[in-house]
């Protein structure tokens, strides 16, 4: 007994829990929003809404598989990257047969629904990415900047991007971008391939413009860049949301109207507030001030692990750590500029704090990689190897 409760004890010990206590804080916060948002929905005899309970749920399980995760040294993580990969792979091409789509959401097949619960692939790719891709750098690092080591990582980041945009998830598909992009510069591409890979793009926009876009997708991008090409009409029904989101936001003033008080969210004058426009009810509620507070909470969380990453003992722990900083600046900057109109609504939630099972469970997955990283890179200082409970065939008699 007294052995469990050491290696608990260093279990504990080794666990980076400035980290995980932060990212906790920002789900508690997050519920608190998720809760005020749908305030309007409950009925009389309802507490809480559905989305609080599933948000608690999801992180609350998050946590568990994230400390689990954590249990592995990340040298152990990236030696099942294959079957971590095809899992998620899997998962991605099984959409294509049963995916479906909760209501409100017809314009995507982004999740399976298994009967208590909409699951989002997309969102544990995030982790699998992370791991693949990151061993895959690690595997070519000394011949990086061979060409044909350039076509085969620009083919494993562009299988996550075309399948998320397949599947019809735009938000999740620019964060992988993100992600990939990031991590190449990281790793120290030579800028001629991001010229042409910049070249590419410009080559190919053009076709998925037209072939991968649905008409509303593109009015939603015309609604922000280039609203005279759209009919007045349909200006006003793609932009509504984010007007709406904006003038909540901006009764917040300074210092908010005061937590479940403000009148846009608690109206139901903007829609998706708990989900895609929640960073517009930390706006009216809690204005100017509570919004900077929370973009801090996270800058710190990224900052974090990135430290993390920089102490890794190998480049693949490093890399992983980066990847998983790069999600959340991206999904962060992503959903803060749909709220300040400086984006489309491509459909991205804010990182902790908006309502989302798949989400608010596989970031924690995530983080579980970050600490599976810190734990192999702590230094544990002299070790007892003395034996015990050893036989051999050379016991004193």
């Amino acid at each position: 007994m007294r052995a469990f409760f050491n290696k608990v004890w260093l279990f504990i010990k080794e666990t980076n829990m400035t980290l995980l206590l932060m990212c906790i804080a920002l789900s508690l916060f997050g519920t608190i929003m998720v809760h005020s948002s749908t305030l309007y929905t409950l009925t009389e005899d309802s507490v809480v809404s559905r989305s609080v309970i599933t948000m608690v749920a999801s992180f609350v399980v998050g946590i568990i598989g994230g400390l689990v995760v954590s249990a592995f040294g990340h040298d152990v993580i990236s030696r099942l990257w294959a079957p971590i990969g095809f899992v998620c792979l899997g998962l991605m091409l099984s959409l294509f047969a049963i995916g479906t789509s909760p209501e409100g959401r017809d314009d995507a097949i982004s999740w399976i629904d298994l009967g208590f619960f909409y699951f989002q692939p997309s969102e544990l790719l995030k982790f699998g990415f992370s791991v693949t891709f990151a061993v895959h750098l690690d595997t070519v690092k000394d011949e990086l900047n061979k060409f044909k080591n350039i076509v085969y990582l620009a083919l494993h980041g562009g299988l996550a991007v075309i399948l998320v945009i397949l599947t019809g998830d735009l938000g999740s598909a620019l964060v992988f971008m993100v992600m990939f992009i990031g991590l190449m510069f990281i790793a120290g591409v030579k800028l001629r391939y991001f010229a042409m890979a910049i070249a590419a793009v410009c080559v190919a926009a053009p076709i998925i413009w037209f072939e991968f876009l649905a008409d509303f997708q593109k009015q939603r991008f015309l609604a922000v860049y280039s609203p005279e090409s759209l009919t007045e009409a349909a200006y006003e029904n793609n932009i509504f949301q984010q007007k709406q989101g904006l003038s909540a936001i901006g009764s917040g003033q300074l210092w908010g109207t005061g937590l479940f008080k403000g009148e846009y969210t608690q109206n139901d004058l903007v829609p998706v507030p708990e989900s895609d426009m929640i960073f517009t009810v930390v706006g009216e509620e809690l204005g100017f001030v509570g919004c900077i507070a929370l973009l801090l909470a996270i800058l710190l969380v990224v900052l974090k692990i990135i430290s993390i990453g920089k102490k890794s003992i190998n480049t693949t722990g490093k890399y992983m750590c980066y990847a998983v900083a790069l999600m959340i600046a991206a999904q962060t900057v992503i959903n803060v500029g749909m709220c300040l109109k400086v984006l489309p609504v491509i459909g991205i939630t804010l990182p902790f704090i908006s309502a989302g099972g798949s989400a608010n469970m596989c970031i924690y997955f995530s983080i579980g990689l970050v600490l599976s990283v810190y734990r192999s890179s702590v230094d544990r200082g002299p070790q007892d190897v003395r034996r015990s409970a050893i036989s051999t065939p050379f016991e004193e008699v």
